[in-house]
Parts: structure tokens; C-alpha cells; sequence
């Protein structure tokens, strides 16, 4: 059965925003008393937050979809939808966020480190938020954003300062138990750590972590036995220590060779022979192993490592071991730089980005590409003839059909907006103006008008100028 995850795939998915709603307000002897529609609520996040108290990723392992809830439609008398509740997921710390295509997004390390993995989609605005001075009774309403949908890899990389590594049956589990409370599997037989397993370790006014993690064979670094789940585990590490095992039972090995091996796959992994090493001859308890790292410790210390003869059964030199590692790990802190205060970094667009593109395909089709067109369709209900013509009002006021033309559009072209595997794709009839402002007062309910006094009718004028060239992406549902 399976306890120890530390490679998952997660499908995620934000909530939708709600609906808004078109809807009209009456009482008794006011039957027409304008537009009420509300905004639909925002869709749930799906954030990760690392959680000190998690340490693998088996939830995810046995439940890999997980989706925030949707926000709530917008109702008649001015009544906002309900946000969606964000899902918050935990996850280790030391967590890596890979794309489908292995690429890094996000390294959580630290407690309370979060990732929005997804966006919820935003709400729709009601009818009441659409309404103005020239549009004072919309039978409409945007409808709202779906969420994000997102295929995710995480790794969990143990966030430790010191590795053991070694062969298998090297004795490492064996001195994580006597260095440290750590308590991991111990046994006389090759693979027996199979998971990373962390003890904390005090020597004098240092304290360091120490990971136990499974051991290394020939041709680990390509994924040969537990290779690539052990390196992994290793790359956050600080310091390296080289468990050899001087009472081996295989006439075709001994400490040289294995360290050889070793530091040839951490080579090959890349970076990871660079670290500060250090070599620990154990077993010598035994006869033959004490004879063996005294005729080896010479040549260890030949290439410049600081060499220790230790006995984790016999707790032979392990307070030495101990405090020549905390040195080591001090060194590796007072190395590293400090890090420097948050700085927001301000990137403001350019003045002549008109925040969409338009490019012709080779079968003739002309494709608009943008964030807010792209979204604006999303939110449109195209069985309602008026909420067609707000988006057309829309695009034109943001400059798309003089695009098209520059493009070299004609009428009756195709036009598609949006991606290929979702677009919305129309036959162009290019116009003067589009929508409200050709057609005049769309939107307008003359039960509505009422005798205005002079004042009200400049308002009212000023508005109409105003309204020509306003965004109503201002209005904020949430």
C-alpha cells in the first residue's frame, strides 16, 4: 500500500463566475421602476499553501481533480450572486509546481508560501450595472467567466540542510537514528529506506536538518532504481555526506570505487558534485572494517575531504561527526545571501498597445486575439439579439472593426475571436457604427421617459457624450 507520494498530477478547476441578471423592478402602481438586475458572485480560487504539518502529496495521489465552487447568479432587486469559496490545498514544504510541459511555475518553500494555481472566473454584471443615460432598460445581462481548468504536476523536494548518501545497506538510516529522534526502517537487506526520512540534529548552538534518503546504484542519474526520486530530494540540500560502508559483503566493491560511483551520478544529475562533501567511513566495529578505513582514509584525504571513521552500532566517533557537520552547515548559511525586501516591480503597458491583435490565417480566416474580446464573447448570451449588439458596441468602441479593415477585411469575410479550440466565428459586415450608436436608444424603454426639467435634460446630454466612450469593465462586480 501505498504511504509516500512525492510525484502527483492534479487537475484543477476554479469556479465559474454566476450569471448577472437582467430583470426589471415593479410595485404596485409602478409596474416599470427600472432595472434590478445584480451581479453574479466571483468563482472560487484553487490555491496551494504550504502546511508544515503535511509531508506528502498521497491525497492528491488517490484524489487528483479537485474544483473550487461556482460563484452565485445575480437576482432581482439589486441582489449580488455569492462569491465561490476559494479551495485551499496544503501541500509540503518544498513543493515544486510544474505546466504539462515540465516547466517550473512555482517553488513553495516556507510556511504559508501560497500559489493560485487557477482563477476563478469573474461575475457578470446585471442589467442594473449596464443601464445609463442612453440605455436605461437593458433586457439583457453579461453572463459570467469561466474559471480556469489546469493540469499540474507537483514535486515534493525535501527541504533539508544535509544529505546522506551512499550504497545501499551504507548505514545511513542506521546513523540518521543515532544522530538525531528520527526512528527509520533499519534492516540487513539492500533498499530497505524506500522514503526520505528527516531528523534534527543539535551540535552547540547549531541546528540543522538531515534527510536519509534512498540509496544510489550505477546509472541512478537515468532513472535507474530509485535514482531520480532520490537526487530529487537531494538538490535543496546544502552539504553532502558520503556514507561508505567499509564491512561490505561484495568482493567487487570497495569505498574508493564506491565513492567514484557516487560522485560520477551526482555529476551526471548536474550541479550537485559542486556542493560541500564530506566522507564518513562507517562500520568499523567491525575487524575488518577498521582495517579497510585506515588503509583508505589516507587517499580520501589526498582529494581534499575531511574524513571521519564512525560506528553507528557502537556510537563511535559520532559527536565529532555531529559537530564537524554543523560547521559545514554554518559555512553553507553565512553563505548564502541575505534576501532583500520585496520590491514591486510596476510594468505599465505601452501607449500604443490596444490590448488585442488581428492576424489573417493562411485559409483567409482573420483571428482576434486579446484578453478582452476574448472575455467579452465569453460573456455575452448570443440568443439575445441586444446583448449581440452591446459586444458589437463593444469591439468597435475598442478599436477591433478599424483593425479588421486595416487587415484587409471585406465584408463577408470570416472572423473568428478567441482561441482555435474555442472561438466564436462570424461572417464580417463592416458598418459606420456599430450596435446602439447606428440604431440609436437600444436599450431605452419610453414607458420609462417622464417630463425632465432643463438641467436634468443637459445631464442627460452630458451623459450620452460620456457613455459613447466608456468601459463598463470599470463596473467591478466584486
Amino acid at each position: 500500500m501505498t504511504t509516500f507520494v512525492d510525484r502527483v498530477e492534479l487537475h484543477v478547476a476554479a469556479g465559474n463566475g454566476g450569471h448577472g441578471c437582467a430583470s426589471v423592478h415593479r410595485e404596485k402602481f409602478k409596474p416599470l421602476g427600472g432595472p434590478d438586475g445584480g451581479n453574479g458572485g466571483r468563482g472560487g480560487d484553487v490555491i496551494l499553501i504550504v502546511d508544515q504539518s503535511v509531508t506528502t502529496l498521497l491525497d492528491y495521489h488517490h484524489s487528483p481533480h479537485r474544483k473550487a465552487t461556482n460563484g452565485k447568479p445575480g437576482e432581482g432587486g439589486n441582489r449580488s450572486g455569492k462569491d465561490g469559496t476559494d479551495l485551499i490545498l496544503p501541500v509540503p514544504d518544498g513543493t515544486v509546481v510544474l505546466d504539462g510541459a515540465g516547466n517550473v511555475i512555482a517553488d513553495l518553500v516556507g510556511q504559508g508560501t501560497s500559489y493560485i494555481a487557477a482563477q476563478g472566473g469573474r461575475g457578470g454584471l446585471g442589467n442594473a450595472a449596464l443601464s445609463s443615460a442612453r440605455r436605461k432598460a437593458p433586457g439583457f445581462a453579461l453572463l459570467g467567466v469561466p474559471g480556469d481548468l489546469q493540469d499540474i504536476v507537483l514535486e515534493l523536494k525535501t527541504v533539508a540542510d544535509v544529505a546522506l548518501v551512499g550504497y545501499p545497506s551504507a548505514g545511513k538510516s542506521s546513523l540518521i537514528s543515532v544522530l538525531s529522534a528520527a526512528k527509520p526502517k533499519i534492516a540487513d537487506y539492500p533498499f530497505t529506506t524506500l522514503v526520505p526520512n528527516l531528523g534534527v540534529v543539535t551540535a552547540g548552538e547549531t541546528v540543522y536538518t538531515i534527510a536519509d534518503v534512498p540509496g544510489l546504484i550505477p546509472g541512478a542519474s537515468q532513472g535507474k532504481g530509485l535514482g531520480l526520486e532520490f537526487l530529487r530530494h537531494v538538490e535543496r540540500c546544502s552539504v553532502l555526506v558520503h556514507i561508505l560502508d567499509t564491512a561490505t559483503l561484495e568482493s567487487e566493491r570497495d569505498p574508493i570505487s564506491d565513492l567514484d560511483m557516487i560522485e560520477e551520478e551526482l555529476k551526471q544529475y548536474g550541479g550537485l558534485d559542486r556542493r560541500p562533501r564530506m566522507v564518513v567511513l562507517n562500520k568499523i566495529d567491525v575487524p575488518d572494517g577498521k582495517d579497510l578505513a585506515e588503509m583508505v582514509r589516507p587517499d580520501l584525504e589526498a582529494r581534499g575531504y575531511r574524513v571521519f571513521e564512525v560506528s553507528a552500532v557502537a556510537h563511535t566517533g559520532l559527536r565529532e561527526l555531529s559537530f564537524a557537520i554543523a560547521e559545514f552547515v554554518a559555512e553553507s548559511r553565512a553563505a548564502k545571501p541575505k534576501e532583500e525586501a520585496t520590491r514591486i516591480v510596476i510594468r505599465p503597458k505601452a501607449v500604443d498597445d490596444s490590448g488585442f491583435t488581428v492576424v489573417q490565417e493562411e485559409d483567409g480566416l482573420f483571428r482576434v486575439r486579446g484578453e478582452k474580446p476574448e472575455r467579452w464573447v465569453r460573456q455575452t448570451d448570443f440568443s439575445n439579439d441586444e446583448a449581440v449588439g452591446y459586444l458589437a458596441d463593444r469591439l468597435n468602441r475598442l478599436g477591433v472593426e478599424d483593425s479588421l479593415m486595416k487587415a484587409g477585411a471585406r465584408s463577408g469575410d470570416g472572423v473568428a475571436i478567441g482561441p482555435e479550440d474555442n472561438a466564436v466565428v462570424f461572417d464580417w459586415e463592416p458598418t459606420v457604427m456599430a450596435g446602439a450608436e447606428m440604431l440609436g436608444r437600444r436599450g431605452e424603454d419610453h414607458r420609462l421617459d417622464e417630463p425632465r426639467p432643463a438641467t436634468q435634460r443637459r445631464r442627460d446630454k452630458q451623459a450620452e457624450r460620456d457613455d459613447a466612450t466608456r468601459e463598463f469593465d470599470d463596473f467591478k462586480p466584486f
